[in-house]
């Protein structure tokens, strides 16, 4: 089987953002989540949102130069 990158998901308190994705992301975003609730062993398919989420954030963390400019901004 497939490990994809992403893992459960947490469940945690969400702050509603609406954005418009381009529909061939849609659709992949879809594909993702049924492919990652059948790794999880759920029956349920996860939502595209639940999986944008996650995928945002790891792109977020994985960029150094963006990682430096944070730290910088956090001056005690």
């Amino acid at each position: 089987m497939t490990r994809l990158k992403l893992g459960r998901i947490p469940d945690e308190r969400p702050v509603k953002l609406t954005i418009e994705v381009p529909a061939p992301l849609h659709r992949k975003l879809i594909a993702y989540g049924e492919a990652l609730a059948r790794e999880m062993g759920e029956t349920d398919p996860i939502p595209p949102a639940k999986v944008a989420s996650p995928m945002i954030a790891g792109y977020i963390d994985s960029d150094k130069e963006f990682a430096k400019l944070w730290r910088s901004r956090e001056t005690p």
